[in-house]
């Protein structure tokens, strides 16, 4: 009877897991989640933004892409029903906003500001740079 108690108790608790988005593993910076796929054409384009806020944004926040056609699991895991998907992660690992499709880098930035992520001004463009 114990045992039979215990398999129902460890089924119960694999379906809430199954039925309950993962969180981001909890860090000390907030964590953008980019879920695509390299064939994807907005997931192309989101390609360089995510790169530009990995470089511009280090130390603010972190950006992690995973590709869903190469690690199918990872799409029911978070529950994605279409790509590009960014999931927006606070400093516990707590998602915070989920966007569908492509979303530019402005957005993206915004979104962070609107959840009280510290964000600095963008880098001034080339074209500015070279106008000085």
């Amino acid at each position: 009877m114990k045992t039979l108690a215990l398999c129902i108790l460890l089924l119960g608790a694999a379906l809430q897991a199954a039925e309950t988005p993962p969180t981001a593993a909890p860090a000390t910076l907030p964590r953008l989640v980019d879920l695509g796929a390299g064939k994807c054409i907005p997931c192309k384009q989101m390609k360089p933004i995510l790169e530009e806020l990995t470089r511009e944004y280090a130390g603010l926040f972190e950006v992690v892409f995973i590709d869903v056609w190469e690690k199918r699991e990872e799409g029911a895991k978070y529950g994605i029903r279409l790509i590009p998907t960014q999931i927006f992660y606070g400093p516990d690992g707590r998602e915070l906003f989920r966007h569908e499709g492509f979303m530019a880098k402005r957005d993206i930035l915004a979104k962070w500001k609107e959840l009280g992520v510290a964000s600095k001004e963008p880098p001034a463009s080339a074209a500015t740079a070279s106008a000085r």
